[in-house]
């Protein structure tokens, strides 16, 4: 008796596997020459540096499109400078950078502090942070030229992004 319970659940099985290969198989999978995007070949072109300070950010015209009030930002610690970042770009303290999580690589932000009216123009070039209720961390430079406490570790701000 055991062994025929077997034998019909093999059987039962077997049925089963077959009918769902076949209906498989009967699906016809193809893709559409139309859905494959072609991708634009980009030449560089060599640009003449233009003499300006190493800290400087050049922002071409734009406006400022409001992003978020009462933004938490803190500022990376000195022992980042020299790592390589997300975008491949190698951290330093010195230039006017930050990370955020979901604004792309190259992306110009006005950061401004809300108590003293500061602001700074960033760059992103990294993802984070990565803290809790942290919106913006700033590379030490940016955060020092908005912030008028010196030895506090993070402030209030405005986040502005600049579009073309």
């Amino acid at each position: 008796m055991k062994k025929i319970i077997t034998l019909l659940f093999l059987l039962a099985n077997i049925g089963l596997v077959s009918s769902q290969s076949s209906i498989i198989n009967s699906k016809k999978f193809s893709i559409n020459k139309d859905t494959v995007k072609k991708t634009n070949k980009i030449v560089e072109k060599e640009v003449e540096p233009v003499a300006v300070a190493p800290d400087t950010v050049i922002v071409e015209t734009g406006k400022f499109v409001f992003f978020k009030k009462n933004a938490h930002a803190s500022y990376y610690h000195d022992k980042f400078n020299g790592k390589r970042t997300a975008s491949g770009k190698r951290f330093d303290n010195k230039k006017l950078t930050a990370a955020h999580r979901k604004f792309p690589f190259g992306t110009k932000l006005r950061i401004t502090n809300e108590a003293n009216g500061k602001s700074v123009i960033v760059e992103v070039i990294d993802r984070g942070p990565f803290a809790r209720g942290r919106e913006i961390d700033l590379s030490k430079k940016a955060f020092m030229d908005i912030t008028s406490n010196k030895s506090s570790g993070a402030v209030i701000v405005k986040i502005e992004e600049l579009r073309k």
